[in-house]
């Protein structure tokens, strides 16, 4: 049982498997829009309008979620709070973001994916998507610690669906949708979940859109966050790809190759960033936590995106329904996201391995081995920053060098370095 990325699964699993979507990706999107100060309606039609966006952009041919990114927030923060600032001057840094992302795009797709491998070669990307997953530990965590009870509970129910519903038809391809009912439920049982936020909110309501102001601090500010978050997008791409060719194998069909689409990807992510910053929304990617979604239950369908993507604009104007999804507790979302992080870490374990990276080279060793301590032990910091300011980078650095995208320009300085000076070859002795 399983859904490649022109799949259409019937219409009744087409809006189920939607919303487990939506469930996925609600908690972070929202997060980061109340972190930053943008509007939550907005940032939900945002996010869900760059998803369709980009899915039709791709011929339905890259089956990816995007939604806000937590890669931003400082900066963002930082131009929202500064004197010449505001959110509609961040949002005028947002779609420079864009600009930057297109480019870069349409230069991969000039070089060539072979190109771009020898730049971000396996071991960074797979190194990059471990750092990712296992630098959300605490997030998890934290959320989980709300009550623990229920978040202990909600995993359990989570892995055990996923586990134990395998094979069975199309209930094995909502485990998580499964899982988030019974923690639900649970804490609706125990006095947890309070549902005054529906009682008090608008059956409609217009999302508060705004339009951007464009002044060169924000651009300088925000813009160059944009070329950090490459390689995470690639890694996604690259691991969502591996993960789509295993199920056509598995289906006796042909594998699809995603990732030859990276330059594609890019002008995409571009374009979901200029959608977000023109209507009033928080900079974006596609998210990790919904990767994982799509490899546990197999179901990597374009159309099932399509109408996540519906659902979140639908959210966006029908507050009881965006107000009944808040009421799920944080403990909640904190027992799937202990699951759903973790896939994240594995994937990019799997991406190493299907490429068949020798870890017995100094130079792969040395690039995995700065990109973990750095990113993994920067993200465990105050901020998730590294504690050097270089104050010639602006405002949004203020606090020192963001942990995941210094991990990843290391990573890639060093295969840079072995790419121009390559090491003596050692032969065995005889």
């Amino acid at each position: 049982m399983g859904y490649l990325p022109q799949d259409r699964p019937p219409f009744g699993a087409l809006v189920t498997l939607g919303l487990q979507h939506v469930l996925t990706m609600f908690p972070a999107t929202v997060l980061v829009a109340i972190l930053t100060g943008f509007d939550v309606g907005v940032t939900l039609f945002g996010s869900g309008l760059a998803t369709i966006v980009a899915l039709l952009g791709s011929g339905m041919r890259i089956p990816l979620y995007y939604g806000s990114s937590f890669s931003y927030i400082g900066a963002v923060v930082a131009v929202v709070g500064a004197e010449w600032g505001g959110l509609r001057v961040a949002q005028g840094g947002i779609v420079a973001t864009a600009v930057i992302s297109v480019l870069a795009g349409f230069l991969i797709r000039w070089v060539g994916k072979e190109a771009l491998d020898r730049v971000l070669p396996p071991m960074v990307t797979g190194s990059v998507a471990i750092v990712i997953g296992v630098s959300l530990a605490t997030t998890a965590l934290g959320q989980a610690a709300d009550h623990w009870g229920v978040s202990i509970f909600t995993l359990l129910m989570t892995v055990l669906f996923s586990v134990y519903l395998r094979g069975r038809g199309f209930i094995s391809m909502v485990p998580i949708l499964l899982g988030a009912v019974s923690g639900y439920l649970l804490a609706v049982a125990l006095g947890v979940v309070s549902f005054e936020v529906v009682a008090q909110a608008d059956w409609l309501r217009v999302p508060a859109f705004s339009t951007p102001i464009f002044k060169w601090q924000a651009i300088a500010a925000i813009a160059p966050i944009a070329i950090a978050t490459i390689p995470e997008s690639t890694a996604h791409l690259y691991q969502i790809g591996l993960y789509v060719d295993r199920l056509a194998e598995d289906l006796g069909r042909p594998p699809l190759r995603i990732q030859r689409l990276i330059g594609l990807n890019l002008i995409l992510d571009g374009i979901g960033d200029a959608i977000n910053g023109l209507l009033g929304g928080c900079a974006g990617t596609n998210y990790g936590e919904n990767n994982s979604l799509m490899a546990i239950t197999r179901n990597y369908s374009c159309p099932v995106l399509v109408a996540a993507g519906a659902i979140a604009i639908l959210l966006s104007f029908v507050g009881k329904l965006g107000a009944l999804i808040q009421t799920l507790p944080t403990a909640v979302t904190g027992g799937m996201a202990i699951y759903l992080f973790g896939v994240i870490a594995l994937q990019g374990v799997a991406l190493i391995q299907s490429e068949e990276v020798d870890l017995f080279d100094a130079r792969q060793l040395a690039i995995g081995a700065v990109i973990l301590i750095v990113g993994i032990g920067g993200s465990m910091l105050e901020g998730g920053a590294i504690p050097i300011v270089i104050p010639w980078l602006g405002p949004a650095f203020a606090d020192g060098l963001p942990a995941i995208a210094t991990a990843a320009v290391l990573g890639m300085l060093l295969n840079l370095i072995f790419l121009l000076v390559p090491p003596r070859e050692v032969t065995p002795q005889s």
